[in-house]
């Protein structure tokens, strides 16, 4: 650990408060640091040590609980690696609940969702067209969403920051497609009058009510407001303004309820591989003696997690805490039966953290708290563990993927830091694995819980911590 060794430092330090002993403790670097941008050691959490003889280099109050923001993603994902194994999949299925003759299913067809967190527009064509290869091509009777294998989440998409059609708020959904998002394209009319919208993909069973008023003038920020009709669930109303100077724009937005996005979608595709559909759309479960048409698979849990960390997905962390919770415990899956998983599993694995508080796993949360120390030993089984190639691999690589894509490109770091990023209002977090210039890797985690954290001052912090644990 890094200490004051001499006699004379010893001496001084009896004479420092307790909060400036602690800073002695730290790299002057790293002091130096915090002091110029008004950042106080007692807001920062650090946890360094040995990777490999867990020796500690440096720690700052390692066991204070903080906000971890999207630090917590490390524990979610490796407890999922850890307890199902790197070629986990999920499975989504399509069942027929009568007799298909002569490529007519007379019948309702059932999709039933498996939990999977990564069925893209291209794997939901895919699945369509493995159906369609079946020989299947009219049905007769509706489209049944099975979506039980997840219990309803409470709340709604607006509960973290009322933003209900960012994608970054999607909630869990047995049958999530696409992450629920479109993406919207809007291009002013060649004669000036109006604003179109071109959606996509684009479920069948959306109405886009546009309201966009054309303005004169240059090409400034957009207006664009997106709202829902109360009276039409699957209404979308897009009012605000848009110069008919402006060239085509482009934006991404989450929409409609899981099952109806998902049915919407599916229609679109099925007739567009020339199918046709009878009826329409309800919830229901699955009945008993329904023909099994096919399983669509998965990629792997180590191709998802390198997803969800990458990108810090958080709808994809949520998706893993509750297939433990489902794998552990039965389902329905419930967040409550997830969050129990992980404690067994912590509490099996000999991690201690008190006070520990789990909430959806993702990290986008007001109430999840952890320890650095605790996040470190969660890094340090890793580390230690069979499937430390899937998960090293699975976080951002410095100055080349990810979230860290930008930052940590000084010479000879760049690929030698595998760190996971976290943010939130107030709440700046650094967490992962540093190879550094003498080839020894190190465990590292920063926590910084102070107002204003996620602009420079806490990353002046990290960037000062990293360069010196990268020294040693």
């Amino acid at each position: 650990m890094v200490k004051v060794s001499s006699f004379i430092a010893l001496c001084a330090g009896l004479l420092l408060t307790p909060a400036e002993a602690r800073d002695a403790q730290l790299p002057p670097v790293v002091a130096r640091a915090m002091s110029s941008v008004g950042v106080p050691s007692s807001n920062v959490s650090i946890y360094v040590h040995d990777a490999n003889t867990n020796e500690a280099i440096i720690e700052l109050n390692a066991d204070v609980l903080r906000s971890p923001a999207s630090v917590m993603k490390v524990v979610t994902t490796f407890a999922a690696l850890d307890l199902l194994g790197p070629a986990y999949s999920w499975k989504t299925r399509a069942y027929a609940s009568g007799p298909v003759a002569n490529g007519v299913l007379n019948g309702d067809l059932y999709l039933v969702g498996g939990g999977d967190p990564y069925i893209t527009s291209e794997r939901w064509w895919a699945f369509v067209q493995s159906l369609r290869d079946r020989g299947l091509e009219r049905i007769a009777g509706n489209i049944v969403i099975d979506n039980s294998y997840f219990a309803p989440i409470t709340g709604t998409r607006a509960d973290f920051d009322d933003q209900p059609f960012r994608s970054y708020n999607v909630l869990p959904d047995a049958m999530l497609v696409n992450f629920q998002t479109a993406r919207f394209t809007f291009t002013p009319a060649s004669d000036g009058s109006r604003i179109q919208a071109a959606v996509s993909p684009l479920p069948s069973n959306l109405v886009i009510k546009n309201q966009l008023k054309v303005v004169a003038g240059k090409c400034a920020s957009r207006g664009l407001q997106f709202d829902t009709d109360a009276a039409q669930p699957d209404m979308l109303v897009i009012n605000g303004t848009f110069a008919a100077s402006c060239g085509p724009y482009s934006i991404s937005r989450a929409i409609m309820s899981a099952p109806a996005y998902a049915y919407g979608t599916f229609r679109t595709l099925w007739e567009q591989s020339g199918g046709s559909i009878d009826g329409a759309s309800r919830l229901g479960l699955l009945p008993t003696g329904a023909t099994l048409l096919l399983e669509g698979e998965s990629l792997t849990l180590a191709e998802i997690i390198r997803l969800v960390n990458k990108y810090s997905n958080n709808v994809m962390a949520r998706h893993l805490l509750l297939t433990l919770g489902a794998e552990s415990f039965g389902a329905p899956a419930t967040e409550q039966k997830g969050r129990d998983a992980v404690r067994d599993w912590l509490r099996t694995r000999g991690v201690r953290i008190p006070g520990f508080a789990l909430e959806n796993g993702s990290g986008l949360s007001r109430s999840e708290r952890i320890t650095a120390r605790g996040l470190g030993q969660v890094l340090d089984l890793a580390w230690h563990s069979p499937f430390m190639p899937e998960m090293a691999a699975s976080l951002p690589l410095s100055a080349t993927d990810g979230t860290v894509r930008k930052r940590f490109n000084a010479a000879g770091m760049q690929g030698r830091l595998r760190l996971k990023t976290g943010t939130l209002d107030n709440v700046s977090s650094l967490a992962g694995f540093i190879n550094a210039a003498s080839g020894k890797t190190y465990v590292m985690v920063i926590i910084v819980n102070h107002p204003g954290a996620p602009g420079g001052a806490a990353q002046a912090i990290q960037s000062e911590l990293v360069r010196w644990v990268f020294g040693q």
